[in-house]
């Protein structure tokens, strides 16, 4: 028999180690901005390798993947609004857009504007290479998803137009 709170007789509710999505969504409190800060950053930052681990393109790397990605949805791009982009080094961008090109998944043309700069897209090998990760890691995170109970599958539903707002503000 479990053991009973003193005050009333019944016995005690659980306590959460953390709290659980339903106190955080039902309106009742608000949430602490820092704490769903940090959970969220140590989520995202154990998922992504995870997804990455199980990809079958090793010479892929998450900055090569990130770079066609911008390319995917920015380009055609100069190396430095690439590099702006990306929010690194235009040295170290240059040396990945020559990595790119050597591995066949980038085209370079000159600039129209400036006939000095190149610009930088995505060509057939790059697109078809980012579909197939793209399908691959979907894969295994609906894989993921799909073991969840319907209730915690229903509040990452729930979630998605919030994350969506981050990136778009971040944008």
């Amino acid at each position: 028999m479990a053991p009973s709170d003193t005050t009333t007789g019944h016995p005690p509710e659980p306590v959460p180690e953390r709290p659980g999505p339903a106190e955080l969504c039902d309106g009742s409190a608000a949430a602490d901005p820092a704490e769903l800060a940090g959970r969220l950053r140590a989520v995202i930052q154990h998922l992504l390798p995870v997804l990455r681990g199980h990809s079958t393109h090793r010479d892929l790397t998450p900055s090569r993947t990130a770079a066609l990605a911008t390319l995917d949805a920015h380009g055609p791009l100069r190396v430095s609004k690439l590099a702006a982009r990306m929010n690194i080094a235009l040295s170290t961008t240059s040396r990945m857009v020559d990595l790119l090109d050597d591995r066949g998944w980038i085209a370079r043309r000159t600039d129209p504007v400036d006939q000095r700069a190149s610009l930088i897209s995505l060509n057939d090998a790059g697109r078809a290479l980012l579909r197939a990760v793209r399908r691959e890691t979907t894969g295994l995170l609906a894989e993921r998803i799909g073991r969840l109970p319907p209730d915690r599958q229903h509040l990452l539903h729930a979630a998605l137009p919030a994350l969506e707002e981050l990136v778009d503000d971040a944008g």
